[in-house]
């Protein structure tokens, strides 16, 4: 499997936004027209694209589910999520043409759940999101929007995942989330021995190019762009060519 460069956007009231270590307090909104941003990523020659759906995410239902679907029709792979709570949540956002969905908080409390998941539409499908967050000495696994804490870990969902069928995981940092701190390596580096099966997305705090190549040499296998490239540190044509 090749690096994959995937530019991301996420969507809260059918506009672009940003938070701040997820924080629904701390929103910039880069725009109103999340397609004419996705064209234009697919134009510099994105071959993928990360979706989020901030208020589906919190509430735990999927609500920009339109604004998705008319991404998707642009002809870029796209992978989403955010209020996938349900199978029948993972089918509507598979029938407007999400090409991999990706499971957050029910990945998080409901792993059985998940991994028949896996067995039904495969590995190539899903994406697990365990974004995560040290506390005393330990990754912690915020769910709903990163509102709630559970009980598991990232170093106990890993490699349980990773065991049970999954091939992608997206990781990230919750408190470099936004913050153009660049990537936590150490956590990648972890993720490489702790799951080295998993093809891990990088993700939260990216801010040059040379992040981008330092998540790949820590093992990474794929980075995903946000405030970055809203901000224009950096173009997708030189963070592909990375």
């Amino acid at each position: 499997m090749s690096f994959q460069t995937i530019p991301a956007i996420d969507l809260r009231g059918g506009k672009v936004v940003r938070l701040k270590q997820g924080d629904y307090a701390q929103q910039t909104t880069y725009g109103d027209d999340p397609r004419a941003l996705a064209a234009r990523y697919a134009q510099a020659g994105a071959c993928w694209l990360h979706l989020v759906d901030l208020d589906g995410a919190r509430s735990g239902s999927l609500e920009n589910l339109a604004v998705i679907e008319a991404i998707a029709r642009l002809g870029l792979n796209v992978q989403a999520g955010g209020g996938v709570r349900v199978q029948a949540d993972a089918r509507r956002l598979f029938d407007a043409g999400v090409a991999r969905v990706v499971l957050g908080s029910v990945a998080i409390r409901e792993p059985e759940t998940v991994a028949s998941w896996l067995a039904e539409y495969g590995s190539e499908r899903l994406v697990i999101a365990l974004d995560t967050r040290r506390v005393d000495g330990r990754w912690t696994l915020p769910s709903d929007g990163w509102t709630e804490t559970g009980a598991r870990t990232l170093d106990e969902l890993a490699p349980w995942y990773a065991a049970h069928g999954a091939r992608h995981l997206l990781c990230t940092d919750i408190d470099r989330d936004g913050m153009l701190a660049g990537f936590n390596l150490d956590l990648y580096r972890h993720l490489a021995d702790v799951a080295p099966q998993l093809a891990v997305q990088a993700s939260g705090g990216v801010r040059s190019l040379d992040d981008i190549r330092a998540a790949r040499t820590a093992g990474a296998r794929g980075v995903i762009l946000g405030r970055a490239l809203l901000e224009g540190r950096f173009t997708v044509e030189e963070a592909l060519a990375c």
